[in-house]
């Protein structure tokens, strides 16, 4: 997909070179999530590798479990509704089998459990930078080492983390309940393999979303309720916000309606990893039955939207939306759910 749309931020290296505090080193993580380097992580000491974490005990990952049964359903964009580009037809009959996934994102307080359990540290830490909005900055404008001019709204900020999640200057005061951002895909592997869990592949993701109605575009349907039903931009993107559903940038899990399913905020707030690599054209050859997305790839995908979208120009808050980025990018809108292993 484009990596200019604005609700996206850029890939990491779109930063890099700004500062030298801003440049990637080769080998510091890998796909599984591992990682050489270290860093505070608001609690952590040096970086572990996500091979190491120990199994869930059953009581590490304590966030509230929905129960999606194993169904047959109609996977992608049926109204026409989406961006081209992003893959989202043709629309395709899967089967999932049944599974348990978060009823909410991850929380700030749960990743802290995790960062406190482990040390481990994060890539916005070991790269030193990561994504901010630039209505969000919480830094001294010296910490900006890079602002893309594609997306100009999006800020390399020198300190800025899961811990710190708008620059140095912001903290987690006020946000245990609020989802975990700044973390990479895989950043979020090694919670997972911490928790004993996995991320959800982009199938399981949507049947989940759909909360057992067949072909909406929205978790709770097809209508729309402005600043009622997800936590979306409100106003003139990038330069207003009027705040009509009371939150410029995250809002906590449980905000709003929880769809058929129980699941919190799957559209808006912050976008969310999936397992699979992503590929514009994997609608057209997918497996029916239980599929996982390709083989291999150079980004892996996200789905649900975030605070940043608005029909206007970024509509990717509905069900069957997909946007993605590489593996090792994070940004101040981007967090993720888990799914219990089979």
């Amino acid at each position: 997909m484009n990596d200019d749309h604005g609700c996206c931020a850029p890939r990491h290296e779109a930063f890099v070179g700004a500062s030298g505090s801003g440049t990637a080193r080769d080998g510091d993580h890998g796909d599984d999530g591992s990682s050489s380097g270290s860093g505070s992580g608001g609690g952590g000491g040096g970086g572990i590798s996500s091979a190491t974490a120990a199994p869930s005990t059953g009581s590490r990952h304590d966030i509230e479990q929905a129960a999606v049964p194993g169904q047959s359903f109609r996977m992608g964009d049926g109204d026409g509704a989406g961006n081209p580009g992003d893959g989202e037809t043709p629309v395709h009959e899967v089967w999932v089998d049944a599974f348990s996934i978060d009823a909410t994102t991850v929380t700030n307080a749960a990743f802290a459990r995790f960062v406190a359990d482990t040390g481990y540290g994060t890539e916005s830490e070991v790269f030193g930078y990561s994504a901010v909005f630039h209505l969000a900055l919480a830094a001294e404008l010296d910490d900006v080492v890079g602002q893309p001019p594609q997306t100009p709204w999006w800020l390399g900020v020198r300190g800025a983390d899961w811990a710190h999640p708008a620059g140095p200057l912001s903290s987690l005061a006020g946000l245990a309940e609020h989802p975990v951002v700044q973390v990479s895909w895989n950043d979020a592997q090694a919670y997972c393999a911490w928790a004993g869990r996995r991320l959800p592949t982009e199938a399981e993701w949507e049947c989940a979303a759909r909360g057992g109605l067949a072909g909406a575009r929205y978790p709770w349907g097809d209508e729309w309720d402005e600043g009622q039903r997800c936590n979306i931009w409100q106003g003139r993107f990038p330069a207003v916000n009027t705040l009509a559903d009371g939150w410029l940038t995250t809002a906590p899990v449980r905000e709003f309606e929880p769809n058929g399913y129980g699941l919190w905020q799957s559209v808006g707030n912050v976008w969310e990893w999936c397992a699979d690599w992503w590929a514009e054209g994997y609608y057209a050859a997918s497996p029916a039955h239980n599929p996982a997305g390709p083989t291999s790839g150079d980004q892996r995908s996200m789905r649900g939207g975030s605070y940043l979208c608005h029909d206007s120009y970024c509509n990717r808050y509905r069900n069957s939306a997909r946007a993605s980025n590489t593996s090792d990018s994070a940004a101040g809108n981007v967090g993720f759910r888990t799914v219990a292993l089979a």
